[in-house]
């Protein structure tokens, strides 16, 4: 059985498809990065196989998803989001963390479908003072955004998440298990579902592990995040939701293709 290359996000929202993997080095040999990287590591064959924004996997006619397994929200996600002052319909200008295409692409559809606005987009590291100088709103992503106090700062926080599923009625698939046909075997398959299964039942192992600087009220937020925010199936309303962010995507020009959905 061949070792493969694993390249995972580094978020909270990870650690559930990813729990006990490390010790597992029979058949992974597992690495983190932002989603961005995790990415760019498997296009370029850095690895066999990543945990990766969702609208990566458009990238490759050859790239195949591990069936059954995601990072999924349905209604608020709490850890994607604009911070303004401002009305979203009233947006001239958005900072971008460019930590993720995903991300960005959705927030390009909201603009257009929902909020009928055309900002201007720039991309800036994800530092929150630095973002709302340049911009009148922000987009963060991963823990940043799931920690940030924004009521503290005078800030709203319009969660993207919800913003899809008033658009379309379906859950929004953040991050999938995705790679290059024939690179898995069935047993790493039933592995990387295995991990899921035991990373589910192991939600406050895997808060006071990645949280262990946090305080009590952080790490609260964290199981809840975890337990009600997220999901990590890929069950037929989620692979809906998937397939409409493909088409709009098409639809607006931000992709060149909107591919049909293939498995191992």
């Amino acid at each position: 059985m061949s070792v493969v290359r694993v390249s995972a996000v580094e978020y909270l929202n990870a650690k559930p498809l990813v729990h006990g993997l490390d010790s597992r080095n029979d058949l992974f040999d597992l690495r983190y990065d932002v989603p961005a990287r995790c990415a760019a590591q498997l296009h370029d064959r850095s690895v066999e196989l990543g945990l990766i924004p969702s609208i990566e996997y458009l990238e490759n006619p050859d790239y195949r998803i591990v069936p059954d397994l995601a990072v999924a929200s349905d209604g608020d996600v709490a850890s994607v989001a604009l911070f303004t002052t401002r009305p979203v319909t009233s947006l001239r200008s958005i900072a971008v963390d460019s930590n993720s295409r995903t991300s960005s692409m959705l927030l390009r559809i909201l603009c257009a479908e929902s909020w009928e606005i055309e900002p201007k987009f720039v991309k800036l590291r994800p530092d929150l003072p630095v973002m709302l100088k340049r911009c009148d709103a922000a987009l963060l992503i991963g823990d940043p955004a799931l920690f940030l106090d924004y009521e503290r700062q005078g800030l709203e926080k319009v969660d993207l998440g919800d913003e899809w599923s008033a658009l379309t009625s379906l859950p929004f698939v953040w991050a999938t298990w995705v790679g290059r046909s024939g690179m898995l075997a069935d047993e790493h398959i039933q592995a990387l579902q295995g991990a899921r299964n035991g990373g589910s039942q192991s939600i406050d192992q895997i808060v006071a592990d990645h949280c262990s600087n946090y305080d009590e009220e952080q790490q609260e937020v964290a199981r809840e995040y975890l337990r009600k925010n997220v999901s990590f199936g890929l069950d037929d309303r989620a692979l809906s939701g998937l397939k409409k962010f493909f088409e709009y995507a098409h639809e607006l020009r931000l992709v060149q293709t909107s591919a049909d959905l293939r498995f191992f």
